[in-house]
């Protein structure tokens, strides 16, 4: 029909606006609708679990300080990436996160299998000073998270965690500054804390034993990131190379 041209379209804003808005309703439908009809949007994947309080301390400095900005935390299917970082990223990994650490940016290298690579020693003196153990490195020191950490909101942390569906327990949430006091102080009976956090790890992660500091608590993030996974019950079969 004629009068149906683009010519009549583009001169006519509220008829544009009127079949821009049917165009768009019709996609967003298409993509939201399938999301109902299924139990869960993310595979689940056995060891993947809430973040213990240190490591969700450590967390909330990594995107204080823009650490996403040159480092993402996605492994892509490539041949490359698989050899340079391990297993390619999976959705349950991230689940948790608010938001997620996935991008394409990188002007240091993907951390989404630092942890363990490298000794709790390793990581604090890279981030105090980074030229001191990669000559090369361009990213600039943070020897100023020596400082203590602010433990009295800890539990707030969880208890707004757990609002927004992260699966944390009211013994987590109430126990929350004791585990995070214990992940930082392996001297100290961590039973309760262990049981709480599988697979999660104490340590003196700044090499000082006197003080809690927000250095430990983003090394113990840096070292939990890849590790809750074993990545040879997910995929048995060789990855498909690319």
């Amino acid at each position: 029909m004629r009068w149906f041209s683009h010519a009549i379209i583009e001169k006519n804003l509220l008829l544009m606006g009127v079949l821009t808005l049917i165009t768009v309703s019709i996609g967003g439908l298409a993509q939201i609708v399938p999301l109902f009809t299924v139990e869960s949007t993310i595979e689940r994947v056995e060891g993947v679990r809430p973040y213990t309080p240190l490591e969700l301390a450590g967390r909330n400095i990594y995107v204080r300080e823009g650490c996403y900005l040159c480092h993402s935390q996605m492994v892509r299917p490539f041949r490359d990436e698989l050899e340079r970082y391990g297993h390619y990223s999976l959705a349950a990994e991230s689940m948790y996160d608010r938001p997620f650490q996935w991008g394409s940016k990188r002007t240091g290298p993907d951390l989404a299998r630092v942890g363990g690579r490298y000794s709790d020693d390793w990581h604090a003196a890279h981030l105090r000073d980074p030229r001191a153990v990669v000559p090369e490195s361009i990213m600039p020191p943070y020897a100023f998270l020596d400082r203590p950490l602010n433990i009295g909101d800890v539990a707030d942390h969880l208890r707004t965690q757990a609002a927004l569906g992260v699966p944390y327990t009211a013994e987590m949430i109430s126990n929350a500054r004791a585990d995070l006091i214990a992940q930082a102080r392996p001297d100290m009976d961590g039973s309760g804390f262990t049981a709480r956090y599988a697979r999660a790890r104490q340590g003196v992660f700044d090499g000082n034993t006197a003080v809690v500091t927000e250095m430990d608590a983003l090394v113990a993030y840096l070292q939990m990131l890849g590790t809750l996974v074993r990545f040879s019950d997910v995929t048995p079969e060789q990855v498909r190379q690319q």
